[in-house]
């Protein structure tokens, strides 16, 4: 009995899925735009206590790791299963690497009080606020979608390991390629708003 494959069915549902994905961090974006026309002074003076170095940092490690996503499907597509399991080890790793540096930037960032809530900011004026706590909210749900992503390459692997995703039948790994160039656009975006508009 031959299994059921429905190639176009299953990438129109990931075009779906990355739509919602773009509604939902529209609205955050929009968001930020209003709050930073209301407070674009503090939104400098908040800007300037991020850490450009680790943001930029980030930034070539997420397109890097997009990067080895896109030749993880070219292998596959190949015939090079081998290969393309190395570049999703690669992709997994620069995700891990971007995880850590977002770590230790938060906590530095916890450990001097700067974080909503805290009695450190409480005296702050109110645009400052905001800004983190965008900040937070923002990048904080970005890490999130980059631990599923981890997740979804882990489980793709598998596929590929178990020879359900083949160079007959990527569309598994081409999909998890499309979610993770997603977070690196959302990335791009994200960066410039937070760390460069000192």
């Amino acid at each position: 009995m031959t299994e059921h494959r429905d190639y176009h069915g299953a990438k129109m549902g990931m075009w779906l899925f990355l739509f919602t994905e773009v509604l939902l961090f529209g609205g955050l974006f929009v968001l930020f735009s209003v709050t930073f026309g209301r407070f674009p002074q503090e939104f400098h003076e908040a800007s300037q206590l991020l850490d450009v170095t680790m943001g930029t940092t980030n930034t070539v490690v997420l397109i890097t790791s997009s990067l080895f996503a896109a030749l993880a499907v070219t292998a596959l597509q190949k015939g090079d299963r081998r290969l393309a399991e190395i570049f999703i080890g690669l992709t997994v790793l620069l995700a891990c690497c971007f995880l850590v540096i977002k770590y230790f930037e938060w906590t530095h960032k916890f450990h001097v009080g700067i974080y909503p809530g805290s009695a450190a900011i409480a005296d702050w004026a109110p645009g400052k606020q905001a800004f983190f706590s965008l900040y937070y909210t923002m990048t904080g749900l970005h890490g999130l979608h980059v631990v599923i992503g981890m997740a979804v390459f882990g489980w793709v692997w598998m596929q590929i390991r178990v020879e359900k995703c083949t160079p007959e039948y990527f569309v598994a790994l081409e999909n998890a390629g499309l979610y993770w160039h997603l977070v690196d656009l959302i990335w791009i975006y994200l960066f410039p708003l937070y760390y460069l508009i000192t």
